[in-house]
């Protein structure tokens, strides 16, 4: 089936089971967005830009830890700053410096802002930060947004990171103070991943930013790649060959890699062995013929109680993966538009 076809009726999906809207619905928009620019749709086009018109007056909104959701966060801003919303500029700009000005810890990254003493920082935010800042500092022309960005990416990869093996625990102070989790969780991993692989797209080639976000790309590109599974996942516990495959994370990892390989920023026959494994794996067993997704956990932020809290053993045994899961839409229509500007225009089940 055309691999277009099949972001778009995932996304239709997804339409029929809620209301898309807080930062995973936003993915999903977003993804369908680079779905209409990788196919040159125009229709797609302006129905993506239609969605984008209900926020934030049509939506029945949750609280939010970033309120830039409000108006469609990575979407709008993203569509800002290809110029199919030029009117945003004002709200892009509010949500912008609000998140400038949002709470951060003494290292200087963004922590939860409802409590504000805990100091509770976790590697989700790179993408609510990263992408929403520059995107909007690109479409603005404002420096200070595209710094920040990256400042934030390189503090949270930095915080995070295991130096044993190169890959990222999921947060830090939700276990206690100063102990991170133990995890090297799937969708982790790919939401700091995500924020790389926007900066490696889209830094102004003059950036001073630009040599470290590469930098910091390949590392975690090749921290994450011994550890893909024979049908193409990478699991719940990343290094743990008995943990689950798990399906958003891979959406996002190959989402990196697509991006990385067409930059020629990462090496074209390992990478694009795993990548072409990862995208098939992807179709035959995380979609269903009725373009239900499979496989996805749910969201879980240090799960566990007691000494389990934040283990290895709480992630892959309490947030157990489930059909259409609402993180999983959003990963699976980057990874799948990507592909198809690798030319696999073409998903076969076999």
């Amino acid at each position: 089936m055309n691999t277009l076809s099949v972001a778009v009726k995932l996304y239709d999906n997804y339409e029929r089971l809620e209301e898309i809207k807080h930062y995973y619905g936003l993915l999903a928009i977003y993804g369908l967005l680079r779905t209409a620019e990788a196919g040159g749709d125009n229709l797609l086009m302006e129905r993506c830009l239609a969605i984008l018109k209900r926020f934030p007056d049509e939506v029945d909104h949750p609280p939010y830890n970033f309120p830039n959701y409000r108006i469609g966060g990575i979407a709008r801003a993203y569509a800002f700053m290809k110029g199919h919303v030029p009117e945003s500029a004002n709200q892009i700009r509010e949500y912008a410096e609000e998140l400038m000005q949002a709470p951060r810890d003494d290292k200087g990254i963004l922590k939860m802002p409802g409590a504000p003493e805990a100091n509770l920082i976790w590697i989700d935010v790179a993408m609510a930060a990263t992408p929403y800042l520059l995107f909007s500092g690109i479409g603005l022309r404002e420096e200070r947004y595209i710094e920040e960005a990256a400042n934030q990416t390189f503090l949270m990869i930095e915080e995070f990171r295991n130096p044993e093996n190169g890959l990222l625990h999921q947060c830090k102070n939700f276990v206690g103070p100063g102990r991170f989790s133990e995890d090297h969780w799937s969708r982790g991993n790919g939401w700091g991943y995500i924020a790389l692989t926007e900066l490696v797209q889209y830094l102004p080639r003059q950036s001073p930013y630009r040599e470290r976000a590469e930098r910091e790309f390949r590392a975690l590109s090749e921290a994450m790649l011994p550890h893909q599974s024979k049908r193409g996942f990478w699991r719940q516990e990343i290094p743990f060959e008995y943990s689950y495959e798990e399906s958003s994370g891979t959406g996002l990892i190959l989402y990196g890699y697509g991006v990385g390989l067409r930059l020629g920023l990462l090496d074209k026959e390992r990478f694009g062995a795993a990548f072409e494994r990862g995208i098939n794996g992807l179709y035959r067993h995380g979609v269903t013929p009725e373009f239900d997704t499979e496989l996805s956990c749910p969201g879980n932020l240090c799960p566990g109680e007691g000494e389990e809290k934040g283990t290895v053993k709480a992630y892959v045994t309490l947030p157990l993966p489930y059909r259409n899961e609402h993180h999983s839409f959003g990963s699976f229509l980057l990874a799948f538009s990507e592909a198809y500007r690798h030319g696999y225009h073409e998903l076969i089940t076999e």
